[in-house]
């Protein structure tokens, strides 16, 4: 399958050459310039996300509103409802990112599936039965499949290695938040439309929500960038700046960077056992992470009425975000990644531990911040995978498809680690959460003393080479 844009190669070496003859300073000057514009255009799939995260989850909230009642929703069904959309997520994230490498048009892609979704959210909430709504929720999922590999992969087209993590935050914040302020939203739209024009206030809230997202998806496709070889509101020394940083990255040294086809980067990752190794410890951290979908009823625990369990649910999620910038920042300023990730698991761990031995109102509270902050963990992880897979972008856009895809079997999985008979406690939830948390960061573990020790022998190689000119990628370390 060949790039629509397949003349761009010679225009982005041209690029390179030009931005190389400009001087440091001005260079340095313009760079600031460009990450500045980035930066602000890339801000909005902040909105994305958040709407991406409502849409999949706003089925919690209408939990405490009659939604399992009025849908008559039995045993398992309504864990059911909630996974089957990552049925339809999983099948589309490496088609999605194949399509996105050859399309190359992110700010046409990623919008259209936010306006079908949106359609879906919105037609959810005139569902009568438990078929309909497994229906929508299939669906869902099916649509919101494109946005997070197509993000992921997007920023990796314009940033550096160590420019990812906080990047990857900056992007991702919109889940954190809505996991919070979703749950505000939702509280007022439940509270305040309740019989209106003689609907429940649950289908008000897939109304409201859904009608959003598609507003926000038509205005997204004027702000929204696409590469740098491709981008018209670069200036042509930006596009030339864009480039050359990449480049000079490791992300253009090898003999062959950017020429093998979408098929050849699906052959690629299908084969490199590391994509297969990530995917598996994801998996593993996802079912850890059901909590997230499960908040709402993790808060109503409680014993607090439904407007105020919703209420507070949000602030465990704004020192989350609040954290996860700090722990990417550091990130990148450091270089390091795996002990980033390894210090928010800790802390998410010792909020599983608090839960499954008490159940005070306040330390349980305590705990849900505890257990918030694996979002900074999460964040710096994803910095860290587009890191391992940087140098080929038609491998790079499958493994990050392939991988967040398969990741969100856990999420499957999680959906039904929650169920009624195991509260008001959830212990056993708890302990299921705590102990798939530590396998998960313990392969995580072995991944970065894998990738150190190729470092170490890069690093020899260069050193005991007669000519570097004969070895591949020089220069080029991973980020562990």
């Amino acid at each position: 399958m060949l790039s629509p844009i397949g003349e761009d190669l010679s225009e982005k070496t041209d690029a390179t050459e030009r931005a190389s003859s400009v001087p440091d300073r001005a260079r340095d000057d313009l760079e600031r310039q460009l990450l500045r514009k980035l930066d602000l255009r890339m801000s909005v799939v902040v909105l994305l996300y958040a709407l991406n995260y409502v849409d999949r989850t706003n089925a919690s909230s209408a939990r405490l509103a009659g939604f399992e009642k009025d849908l008559h929703l039995q045993g398992n069904q309504y864990a059911t409802a909630l996974s089957i959309v990552y049925v339809g997520y999983i099948l589309m994230q490496v088609p999605s990112n194949m399509f996105l490498h050859w399309l190359e048009r992110p700010s046409i892609l990623i919008p259209c599936s936010m306006v079908i979704w949106g359609i879906v959210s919105t037609l959810t909430g005139i569902t009568n039965n438990y078929a309909g709504v497994l229906l929508a929720r299939f669906f869902l999922g099916f649509a919101e499949g494109p946005l997070y590999p197509g993000v992921l992969f997007l920023i990796s087209g314009w940033y550096k290695r160590d420019e990812l993590a906080i990047r990857t935050t900056l992007v991702s914040c919109g889940s954190v938040l809505s996991a919070g302020f979703g749950s505000l939203f939702a509280s007022g739209i439940l509270t305040g439309m309740e019989g209106k024009l003689l609907q429940a206030a649950w289908r008000w809230l897939f109304y409201i929500e859904g009608s959003a997202t598609i507003a926000v998806a038509i205005f997204a496709v004027s702000i929204l960038p696409d590469f740098p070889h491709n981008t018209k509101w670069l200036t042509p020394e930006e596009r030339a700046l864009a480039t050359s940083r990449l480049a000079d990255d490791g992300q253009g040294r090898a003999n062959g960077i950017g020429t093998r086809t979408t098929i050849q980067g699906l052959r690629d990752a299908v084969s490199d056992w590391k994509v297969w190794w990530f995917s598996a410890a994801l998996i593993i951290q996802f079912v850890s992470l059901s909590f997230v979908t499960y908040f709402p009823t993790i808060a109503a625990t409680m014993g607090f009425d439904t407007t105020v369990t919703l209420l507070l649910a949000a602030p465990p999620w704004v020192l989350a975000t609040i954290g996860a910038f700090a722990l990417s920042k550091y990130s990148d300023k450091k270089r390091k990644r795996y002990k980033y990730v390894f210090a928010s698991s800790a802390l998410a761990g010792l909020g599983f531990a608090i839960s499954i031995s008490t159940m005070n109102t306040a330390a349980r509270y305590f705990s849900m911040f505890l257990m918030a902050q694996i979002a900074g963990g999460q964040m710096v992880l994803w910095g860290w995978i587009n890191n391992t897979f940087s140098r080929e972008p038609a491998k790079r856009a499958v493994a990050i498809a392939m991988i967040n895809g398969l990741s969100q079997t856990g999420n499957i999985i999680g959906s039904y680690v929650w169920p009624p008979r195991w509260g008001p406690t959830y212990r056993y939830s708890y302990a299921v959460c705590f102990t798939a948390l530590g396998v998960s960061t313990a392969m995580f573990g072995m991944m970065h003393l894998y990738l150190k020790r190729l470092n170490e022998r890069m690093e020899k190689n260069e050193r005991d080479a007669k000519d570097i000119n004969g070895l591949r990628d020089v220069g080029f370390r991973y980020l562990v």
